[in-house]
């Protein structure tokens, strides 16, 4: 769109409406366009139509294309080195320094690149707990981010509620604004970078949504815990009798998936806190990988692909029907659906639960050796917790080819904790002993051999498998003991094949199984060392780890 020709856009008049009092100008946003603030998600349809900015398929859903940017820039995130803050970050691989001086130049030009420009304002929180909520400000360049971040954060419920709102973290998103490495210190044209003391964070150089999302989310992991909440990367949801779950994971490995159980309710799908009043959502909607999506094995998010109101990014659509093809991946493996939680038929409109009764661990192992699921005891869920071990699933970062790149994350989400491992996993283990709660791990990768020789466990095996530990129903089962790792596993459970709870059985040969084994064992205790190493950990937690 051509931002100088003065074409009244379909929301012209109902731009300012729902204005906040606190205005732009506090964050040095002058001689803007056209600000339109908080418009509601027909009107951002209609916006981002206008504006070229993407198509709406069959039957309703808004799909984008998000350029070069696929996924998350990892790379290119970065926190501003300042006093305030300087001390508890976790410094290294995920927190990049970036110095004061540079970020107030970067964001100077980027308010100077604002300048007679239209932008979208969304006013909303971070946190379904009102004891513990965010107040967040989220511009943005382009309509369709604009109704991202309304779809997937909490929303004041009044006008006087935006009107009155005043934030206290503010993200601009340029994607059309490119940073100078030469001048900048970035290493590409690409930007995400955090500045704590200012309360402010600014993303450039890419389109992709998760950027906006998993910002807030960083955030929150450096904010909460001074607030006596664990933010955690994990999904979770709430049986008939009030039980609690949460399933930590990284991207890929079934969080989204596992916890849209038809008999449970969804109080989430990604981010949430535990405070002492319970477990609480950070956000109002689900950000789900869709590619090869099965209407048979995942019907109730399948169905949300087919709705108004969700945000396709990088599906591919036929042009003449706007028929979905959710197996293509010729733009990316890292297809994506945002929607409204509430298009989850079992989802909680409170987005709020009770103290977990069971804590699950997710780890797609693209080695093949690891059982399906396992009991941990408390100084072992320390030891997983930190240790993070899963395989990357393509596309879900820029850099990942199309194999599974085994790693470790510490915490289930390495890029986006801020404080050192050890903080998040003391407060796990605290209120794992308060509240009596359950850890388990489950597999969600192979058997039978690596990836390439071996094949996916079923889901139908995992969610029976997890069903019987939700219910308590497992616990009264027979176990054994793992040699390598010392976790507990069920010997049997009706309708899951015995060999599969027995992992070395499913390989053509045990001892090539156990050579797998004991070298995924080596890595695991390397990994630990270097967490060791940045924190005094006791040593009755590395002793929890595997022994070769």
């Amino acid at each position: 769109m051509n931002i100088y020709t003065d074409i009244p856009s379909p929301a012209i008049k109902e731009a300012g409406l729902a204005a906040s009092v606190y205005g732009l100008q506090n964050h040095g946003l002058q001689n803007l366009r056209r600000v339109y603030w908080n418009l509601p998600e027909a009107a951002l349809y209609e916006e981002a139509i206008f504006r070229g900015e993407g198509r709406m398929a069959a039957e309703g859903p808004f799909v984008v294309h998000t350029g070069k940017h696929t996924a998350r820039a990892a790379a290119d995130k970065y926190l501003v080195r300042e006093a305030s803050s300087e001390d508890y970050i976790w410094w290294g691989q995920h927190n990049r320094p970036f110095s004061p001086e540079n970020f107030n130049t970067l964001l100077t030009r980027l308010q100077a690149y604002l300048q007679g420009r239209d932008v979208f304002v969304q006013d909303c929180f971070g946190g379904a707990d009102p004891d513990h909520r965010l107040p967040v400000r989220i511009v943005t360049e382009q309509a369709w981010h604009s109704l991202f971040v309304r779809t997937m954060f909490l929303k004041p419920s009044t006008l006087d509620g935006y009107r009155n709102h005043v934030p206290e973290f503010t993200i601009i998103a340029a994607p059309g604004f490119n940073a100078s490495p030469l001048i900048d210190s970035t290493r590409s044209e690409t930007f995400i970078i955090l500045n704590l003391a200012q309360r402010t964070a600014i993303i450039g150089g890419t389109c992709y949504g998760g950027e906006i999302k998993k910002t807030v989310f960083t955030v929150l992991n450096a904010l909460l815990p001074f607030d006596d909440v664990l933010p955690m990367h994990c999904s979770a949801n709430v049986g008939a009798e009030g039980d609690s779950a949460i399933f930590f994971g990284l991207s890929g490995t079934g969080k989204t998936t596992l916890s849209a159980d038809p008999a449970r309710h969804l109080i989430g799908d990604d981010e949430h806190g535990w405070s002492p009043n319970g477990v609480f959502n950070f956000e109002d909607g689900c950000y789900a990988k869709v590619i090869r999506l099965s209407p048979t094995a995942e019907p109730q998010i399948y169905s949300c692909t087919r709705r108004f109101g969700t945000i396709l990014e990088n599906v591919v659509f036929d042009p003449r029907t706007r028929k979905l093809d959710l197996n293509d991946d010729k733009l990316t493996e890292n297809t994506r659906a945002a929607y409204p939680l509430l298009f989850i038929d079992n989802a909680l409109p409170d987005k709020r639960g009770g103290h977990p009764r069971n804590v699950v661990f997710l780890t797609c192992d693209a080695s093949g050796v690891l059982p399906p699921i396992a009991k941990l005891t408390p100084d072992q869920a320390v030891y997983h917790f930190m240790s993070g071990y899963t395989s990357k699933i393509a596309g879900t970062e820029i850099g990942l080819g199309t194999e599974p790149e085994i790693t470790f994350s510490a915490c289930f989400g390495a890029p986006f904790m801020v404080h050192h491992p050890y903080k998040y996993a003391q407060m796990l283990k605290a209120r794992i002993l308060q509240h009596g709660a359950t850890v388990w791990m489950v597999n969600t990768g192979w058997t039978g051999g690596p990836f390439g020789v071996g094949k996916r466990i079923s889901i139908q095996h995992t969610r029976a498998l997890l069903n019987a530990a939700l219910s308590g129903h497992l616990e009264s089962l027979e176990f054994w003991q793992d040699p390598v790792f010392g976790v507990l596993v069920p010997k049997h459970l009706d309708g899951v094949p015995d060999s599969i709870l027995d992992p070395a059985s499913t390989w053509p040969s045990r001892e090539e199984y156990h050579r797998k084994y004991d070298t995924l064992a080596a890595r695991f205790i390397e990994n630990f060392k270097l967490l060791a190493g940045q924190e005094h950990i006791p040593d009755e937690l590395a002793a929890a780890g595997p022994r070769r």
